[in-house]
């Protein structure tokens, strides 16, 4: 089954956590500290496997999650990284935040292959924290958290002319007679149902790709049917082919039915109804009289332009060479007007905002201060040691804590909260 949206977790790997140890040699009683690093977590990377059409493989698994980095050993031995996850998907997927629908990345374009998590840092050993006043520090830094996001996949085909038109009004056929591609072609509603890539060879190596738009219907652009998730391909295409049972074979309006289509191409987004446009009017072999009032009316009631507008019969192939060759023509005098979706939501904010701290001052007037950093801090912290009690004031001034505090009018003898414990404040 076509699958062109797909809902996933992804996950980076955890940094190892460093290591607490001590040499331990013959002759040598009182080694100093030698606790390796931990490796770096894996990455989570989506690149483009051109073998691939659809977003089916994620319908079955929804979470993916890279390896974590192992911690550090003994003899300042570096703990292993964590292996990479690479999620291989079609080009021209474009990967969401799942929470607030912004796009994180494109996967067109130049972007073939792209980290989209990056794993945690692996935690420093214990030998970095040996100073002249703390020769033997029995601590060590964890490693840093993996990332946990979910994400929604979403296919929009590249191609550069997108054919559109209710079901049954030759769309396929049409198809099938400009391009190599070979759709299943019946005479029945919605024979297709998942969008059909045609290459069109116009000789000395050019030519253009055309996308089958599965056949919309009306309340297409509010979701009714499968309206969304064959609108979505329209996007990215320069030119639009509408087609239109021009003979009336079935009893419909053709004017109706184009003034239809359109609108629900605005309703779903308003600048592919800017695109330009080749009105298609299939079938015409089958309409004997009547052909010029037909004409006149999209003119006069639609505001089409008499060279916008082509007459062919699909199936005997009257007017189909033509119409191959005026969008040849039309796409050569186009810019390249490609679609690519910027990023709007930066991936590697998750990590800083993880890495944050608020201070607050309650109505005793007292400072509070909290957040995952600090709460992760004193969770492998000693207090009660004095070295461990010294690691602690080094992080506050490192991580411009106190520097923090005092440009808030934070005095000697003021009361500072952290996460039910409290001290008092000296410089």
């Amino acid at each position: 089954m076509f699958a062109d949206r797909a809902r996933i977790i992804i996950k980076s790997g955890r940094g190892g956590d460093g290591h607490v140890s001590f040499r331990r040699e013959k002759y040598v009683p009182n080694g100093g500290p030698d606790g390796g690093d931990g490796g770096k977590g894996g990455d989570v990377i989506f690149e483009i496997d051109k073998g691939k059409n659809n977003l089916s493989d994620f319908r079955h698994k929804r979470k993916y999650a890279a390896e974590n980095g192992e911690e550090g050993g003994k003899r300042n031995c570096h703990g292993k990284n964590g292996s990479d996850i690479v999620l291989k998907v079609p080009e021209g997927t474009v990967v969401h935040d799942a929470e607030t629908g912004k796009v994180i990345v494109d996967m067109s374009g130049d972007n073939q292959r792209v980290t989209v998590l990056t794993g945690g840092k692996g935690g420093l050993g214990n030998q970095h924290f040996a100073t002249a006043a703390m020769q033997a520090p029995k601590y060590a830094k964890p490693g840093e958290d993996a990332i946990e996001l979910e994400v929604v996949l979403e296919l929009k085909v590249l191609a550069d002319v997108g054919l559109v038109g209710f079901p049954n009004v030759g769309k396929s056929t049409l198809l099938s007679h400009i391009s190599n591609a070979k759709p299943q072609i019946a005479n029945y509603h919605f024979t297709t149902l998942s969008p059909i890539l045609g290459a069109v060879d116009m000789g000395d190596g050019q030519g253009y790709v055309v996308a089958d738009i599965p056949g919309l219907i009306e309340g297409a652009s509010e979701g009714i049917g499968l309206g969304h998730e064959f609108l979505r391909h329209i996007e990215r295409t320069k030119l639009l082919v509408h087609l239109v049972d021009g003979a009336s074979v079935e009893g419909r309006d053709p004017v109706e039915d184009i003034r239809a289509i359109n609108q629900e191409l605005e309703k779903y987004n308003a600048s592919i109804i800017e695109k330009p446009q080749i009105l298609v009017l299939n079938k015409m072999d089958a309409m004997q009289e009547g052909r010029e009032e037909l004409l006149e009316r999209i003119k006069s009631d639609l505001g089409y332009d008499e060279s916008d507008i082509f007459c062919i019969s699909a199936v005997t192939g009257q007017g189909v060479d033509d119409l191959k060759f005026e969008i040849s023509r039309r796409l050569g005098e186009m810019k390249d007007t490609s679609v690519t979706y910027e990023s709007e939501f930066d991936t590697s904010n998750i990590r800083q905002e993880a890495l944050s701290y608020e201070i607050e001052v309650n109505s005793d007037g007292e400072y509070e201060v909290f957040g995952p950093k600090i709460e992760k801090m004193l969770g492998y912290t000693n207090l009660e040691s004095e070295k461990g009690f010294a690691f602690f004031q080094r992080f506050l001034k490192e991580n411009g804590i106190n520097d923090r505090l005092e440009s808030m009018g934070i005095e000697e003898g003021d009361i500072v909260r952290m996460y039910g414990l409290t001290f008092e404040y000296y410089k």
